[in-house]
């Protein structure tokens, strides 16, 4: 699911089976996105995401960021906070680890680089000067390692900053009161 951008807590989404383009703001796409999974868990007899799982991310950032439910929901909520660029520039060197062949690790790094953190770049994140310098001279012979140290240091700014307002967060308690409310629903409807 393509999660656009939005400045304005809206986002221009695509559906496949409209052929339109909507505008949708963050909550009601993540409230679609779990209807759609409850129609497509109960077509595939498949729980979908459930309150324990909603429960895990509360206890593993490593969770949240593992599970695609929780990628997506946690990818949301930072739009909403306008910074998203964390996540993209994280998921971004998780991908660049499953490279295969040097020519696709020079340009990967390289896109990595012009997105995330050449200075003025249009996803710049938050680095120091001396990590920033490190990758721009490690860039010259890219390595797998080349954003090691920044993607740690994102990792950890998601963690200790914006994962514990994720938890806090409305959008969090909702997805938890939405799960809550299927699986009641469900239950009932295996006791009839």
């Amino acid at each position: 699911m393509d999660l656009g951008q939005f400045r304005d807590h809206k986002t221009s989404v695509f559906y496949p089976g409209c052929k339109q383009i909507i505008h949708k703001s963050w909550k009601p796409r993540i409230q679609l996105r779990l209807k759609s999974q409850a129609k497509t868990a109960t077509q595939k007899k498949s729980k979908g995401i459930t309150a324990a799982d909603l429960d895990l991310w509360t206890k593993s950032f490593d969770y949240l960021l593992s599970d695609p439910n929780g990628q997506m929901a946690f990818t949301s909520f930072l739009k909403s906070e306008f910074c998203e660029e964390n996540i993209e520039f994280w998921l971004a060197c998780e991908e660049l680890k499953c490279t295969k062949t040097k020519e696709t690790l020079s340009f990967t790094a390289t896109d990595i680089y012009e997105k995330f953190i050449r200075i003025g770049s249009p996803k710049q994140i938050n680095l120091d000067f001396h990590t920033r310098d490190c990758i721009t001279k490690n860039l010259q012979d890219a390595a797998m390692s080349c954003f090691v140290v920044a993607q740690g240091k994102i990792y950890n700014l998601m963690k200790n900053n914006a994962y514990p307002r994720f938890i806090q967060s409305d959008v969090y308690k909702e997805l938890h009161a939405m799960a809550s409310t299927r699986a009641k629903r469900n239950h009932r409807r295996v006791l009839h």
